[in-house]
């Protein structure tokens, strides 16, 4: 992981499954739930929108801008939450897909992050990219801590 000086954050995975199988994940509605998020929808083809939520109340949402089938997913991000430092549609998410012997060498960059945001996501991004690891390979992560931590601090409340 990295924060490049340009301020885009830079997560990569080694993935023992084909890229086809990688790629699926971002463009299957249930795949994509099953590492990130709880309810959302996806239209996965240039020009269609995403909305899900991943943690307690938080919404992410955005546009797909590019599907290259087993090479490349890109889309803009933002959380619809009142105050959010990275708005719906201000920062961008781009996955790359290499194949390698093993499996696919995938790289994530999210760029146009404001400072104080970059960390957050890059803690966001390691947690659920190690989840789609674990899925893609055919495991069970089991259920997300994350949002088991957020229902039991809504519960605090």
């Amino acid at each position: 992981m990295t924060i490049t000086p340009q301020g885009a954050v830079v997560v990569r995975r080694r993935i023992k499954a084909r890229p086809e199988t990688v790629f699926s994940f971002f463009t299957d509605h249930d795949r994509w739930l099953s590492w990130q998020g709880v309810e959302g929808s996806f239209d996965p083809r240039p020009g269609g929108a995403y909305r899900m939520r991943v943690v307690g109340d938080a919404i992410a949402s955005g546009e797909f801008a590019e599907l290259t089938p087993h090479r490349r997913i890109v889309f803009s991000w933002g959380w619809e939450n009142e105050g959010d430092p990275v708005p719906p549609g201000s920062s961008r998410v781009q996955i790359d897909l290499v194949p390698e012997a093993e499996g696919t060498l995938l790289t994530l960059t999210h760029s146009d992050l404001p400072e104080p945001a970059r960390a957050a996501h890059q803690d966001g991004w390691e947690h659920y990219l190690g989840r789609l690891t674990v899925r893609a390979e055919g495991g069970d992560p089991g259920p997300d801590l994350w949002m088991q931590e957020a229902e039991e601090a809504e519960e605090d409340d």
